[in-house]
């Protein structure tokens, strides 16, 4: 597999000495949308060839967008093929579809995708609520598609390591949890109108690495907000500032808080206290906070200011781990049954908001 090798975990490899580039044999991948989401991912697929050329394999990339001028620009500036339409792209051939477009067009991508017979990778969410994701899960299962949803914390060293240390039981029994995502400035409110709320757009990353990591479900949710910033985002419904109490289909609880204006940084954390042990996911050199200690200089380091650099390599290894997903060399690291869950969680902390009481959160 691929990732054993160290794809997912790097591309700073040197090509395959005396294997020649006709040998080679080609991986196509479709990008569908190159907005900022897109145009990384277009990076990211760009840099995949370095470290899969030891594999013998190549990275061919076409793409499309509505906005054409703008899609030809990122073609060019990434060494990919140009299509006029998401049809004229899936009928030239390609052996995975890379999905990057605005939530409200997922479905049919999907479904497109599916009917293809290829692999899929669609950022988050499959659909703009529960409800209209259901149906696109049941059209996955009868045509036996595979689609990958993109969770990329899941791929993170941090995360990753406190999911070994605990699965290892070096932590004893979990007591508290504490996940905290927090954006540096908001997002355009024109955005906010249509996200969902905070905990849809954003707390969502949180329920997700939540379950995935203690392998427990969220059972119910108490959330209370505030909006002490623009009074725009209020206008259209949404809070900048949120705090969800959840608790476990065991009994433990936790807290997950999100803000659009954190302007120390981008800060991602998550905080896991066992009966033996604590760990700290985020608590690095550029982490956004400063010791209120005397003689604490730690951390050092200027902090992150968006999600894409806090993430960079969580993203590259993100699209490695798809592409060894189409060559058949994994099985699915983010199911849509999983970010469905975490999406049903998030609906159930945004009704707790509305209403001001807890929530189940739907089996």
């Amino acid at each position: 597999m691929l990732v054993s090798r160290g794809l997912s975990m790097a591309f700073g490899r040197t090509y395959f000495d005396g294997l020649m580039e006709e040998d080679m044999k080609v991986v196509t991948l479709g990008l569908v949308g190159v907005g900022r989401i897109g145009v990384m991912h277009a990076k990211n697929i760009s840099a995949l060839n370095e470290a899969l050329s030891q594999d013998g394999y190549q990275v061919h990339l076409k793409l499309t967008d509505v906005a054409e001028e703008h899609a030809r620009s990122v073609a060019a500036d990434s060494g990919a093929e140009f299509f006029g339409s998401v049809e004229e792209l899936i009928a030239s051939g390609v052996d995975g579809l890379v999905i990057a477009t605005g939530t409200a067009t997922h479905p049919d991508l999907i479904r497109a995708g599916v009917d293809a017979g290829i692999p899929v990778f669609c950022e988050k969410p499959v659909a703009v609520n529960v409800a209209e994701s259901l149906p696109v899960l049941d059209y996955i299962r009868e045509k036996a598609g595979v689609v990958q949803i993109g969770h990329q914390r899941r791929f993170d060293a941090g995360y990753l390591e406190a999911k070994r240390s605990y699965e290892a039981g070096e932590l004893g029994w979990i007591h508290s949890v504490r996940a905290v995502t927090c954006d540096m400035t908001p997002p355009p409110v024109q955005f906010l109108a249509t996200s969902g709320g905070l905990f849809r757009d954003c707390s969502v990353h949180d329920f997700d690495i939540l379950r995935w990591l203690t392998g427990k479900e969220i059972v119910e949710v108490y959330a209370k907000g505030s909006n002490n910033g623009d009074p725009a985002i209020g206008e259209v419904g949404d809070v900048d500032t949120a705090l969800a109490l959840v608790t476990f289909d065991d009994g433990t609880v936790g807290t997950v808080s999100a803000s659009r204006y954190n302007g120390a940084g981008h800060d991602v954390r998550l905080e896991l206290q066992g009966s033996e042990r604590s760990v700290l996911v985020g608590m690095d050199q550029q982490m956004a906070l400063r010791s209120a200690e005397p003689g604490v200089e730690f951390p050092t380091g200027a902090s992150h200011t968006t999600f894409a650099e806090r993430f960079d390599q969580a993203y590259r290894s993100e699209m490695a781990a798809f592409v060894e997903l189409v060559l058949g060399q994994r099985k699915n690291p983010c199911t849509p049954e999983d970010a469905v869950a975490a999406s049903k969680v998030a609906d159930a902390a945004q009704e707790s908001l509305e209403k001001g009481a807890p929530v189940k959160v739907a089996p």
